[in-house]
């Protein structure tokens, strides 16, 4: 076996080790599955391209997901599309066996109510856990502007989804409520 049979497997290893965890971060980034699997899938190529680079370091899921957001951004910039919200949303529900799914159906909905880049702060800074610095690094703004989105984006929430803020501020010990 060759270098580069060895580099092409360490990849192929890479995608199916690392593409799920790649396509929750881009589905909430994006709000839509097709926009998700597209961003995950320009990422990763240019992932392949780096990887001789990267393979050494052990750098490629971090490479991976700041070029996943860098996209995301150069997307936003390059074209807006038009959101279509639902008419109406669902009753809520009752008590049931499926409190998880209807929060997470609630949040998602909420979510995609949000600006795009107000989304994508929230996600990167509350799913992936990342801090003020590291989220305007990846943006490319200032920590000011993420302090700013982060409370635009939480004012939002409250406004448009009050139902999550019970649930939410309990779900912080829950494990599992975005993934």
């Amino acid at each position: 076996m060759d270098a580069v049979e060895t580099t092409e497997d360490e990849f192929d290893s890479f995608v199916r080790a690392r593409t799920h965890a790649l396509l929750r971060s881009a589905y909430l980034l994006t709000g839509d599955q097709q926009l998700a699997e597209d961003l995950v899938q320009s990422a990763l190529t240019r992932t392949h391209l780096a990887w001789r680079r990267l393979a050494d370091t052990g750098n490629a899921e971090a490479y991976a997901r700041r070029t996943m957001y860098h996209l995301q951004v150069s997307w936003w910039r390059r074209r807006r599309v038009a959101e279509v919200l639902a008419g109406s949303l669902p009753e809520a529900a009752g008590a049931d066996h499926a409190g998880p799914v209807s929060l997470r159906l609630a949040l998602r909905a909420a979510l995609l109510r949000l600006s795009a880049k107000q989304r994508a702060v929230l996600v990167l800074r509350f799913f992936e856990d990342r801090t003020e610095s590291e989220v305007a690094d990846l943006l490319g703004v200032s920590v000011g502007t993420v302090k700013s989105q982060t409370a635009r984006a939480l004012g939002r929430m409250r406004v448009i989804a009050p139902e999550l803020g019970a649930e939410l501020t309990g779900a912080r010990s829950r494990k599992g409520v975005l993934s």
